[in-house]
């Protein structure tokens, strides 16, 4: 296919949350044509202003396009949406599932592309909402089993719109498992920066000293200081939520004990923002973790 023939190809775009509007963006941008669909409809409204044509339902989403997008909260979800699609679904096309939905739920989706005879792409992109919005993702790409030239050549123009790098691995699943390895680091980092600033203000220690102190060390992060920050400054505004990032650490600590490891600091991490959550703190930023330092949260 000539990169002219790609770049025409149609792309039903299911999911336009947080990392989905971004994504749908960039594609509209590059001049691809977009059927978009989300199940909270106002959601993909704004998107119609940019080129996208919107669908009341996932069937009508997918009927006719060479490339099917999903970009969903988790794997039980993009199950269900993708079963709904079924009666819009033709053998052939090709379905870029981009969610992170863990091992055992990825087996689920690859035979449900098996039943319905998709090429299936497991595709995890790595990066928050400002990432998404500026099509600077990172894409994971493992599959099909039987990859050709042919079919990484149709959905490159779709990930060079959304990304600035993709990693290609030879096997469907390659791409979720290095995924989950990539999310258990920022978990890490983003709980222990939440519990780094706690500890310093009940220490009674001003935690803008804690930057400073770490600040162009070999303990620094750049990550450190934008979580830190968003405590410090009190603003949740979520690039990616606390609730989805709870979900990451219940998938990664699963992953890592069917593996026979021990996870200490993932089943930590799933603590910690699965408590921050109850205190009703879900749909911020997932920095907000760091309320799980207090019985009764401030600013909860």
């Amino acid at each position: 296919m000539t990169e002219q023939a790609a770049s025409e190809a149609s792309v039903a775009l299911l999911g336009t949350g947080l990392m989905g509007a971004g994504m749908a963006r960039n594609m509209l941008k590059a001049g691809i044509s977009l059927r978009a669909w989300n199940r909270t409809a106002s959601k993909a409204e704004p998107l119609e202003a940019d080129g996208a044509a919107l669908c009341d339902d996932p069937a009508d989403a997918v009927r006719g396009a060479d490339i099917i997008v999903t970009m969903l909260s988790d794997g039980p979800t993009v199950f269900d949406v993708m079963t709904a699609a079924g009666p819009g679904l033709t053998p052939g096309q090709i379905w870029v599932q981009t969610a992170t939905v863990g091992i055992s739920w990825l087996d689920e989706l690859a035979e449900l592309a098996r039943d319905r005879e998709l090429v299936f792409l497991d595709a995890p992109v790595l990066g928050t909402r400002k990432p998404a919005e500026e099509g600077k993702l990172t894409v994971f790409a493992g599959g099909p089993d039987d990859a050709s030239d042919s079919i990484r050549e149709r959905v490159r123009p779709v990930f060079d719109a959304i990304g600035t790098k993709t990693i290609w691995l030879a096997e469907a699943g390659a791409a979720t498992r290095l995924k989950l390895v990539t999310n258990s680091w920022i978990a890490a980092l983003t709980v222990a920066a939440g519990e780094s600033v706690a500890l310093a203000r009940a220490l009674g220690v001003d935690p803008e000293a804690f930057l400073e102190a770490i600040k162009g060390g070999l303990a620094d992060s750049p990550y450190l200081h934008l979580k830190a920050r968003a405590i410090i400054d009190g603003d949740y505004t979520p690039s990616f939520s606390l609730t989805l990032g709870g979900k990451d650490a219940r998938l990664i600590k699963e992953a890592g004990e069917a593996a026979g490891l021990h996870m200490d600091v993932a089943s930590a991490a799933a603590e910690r923002y699965g408590r921050a959550a109850a205190q009703g703190h879900g749909d911020k930023d997932m920095a907000a973790a760091y309320f799980a330092s207090f019985d009764d949260a401030p600013g909860a």
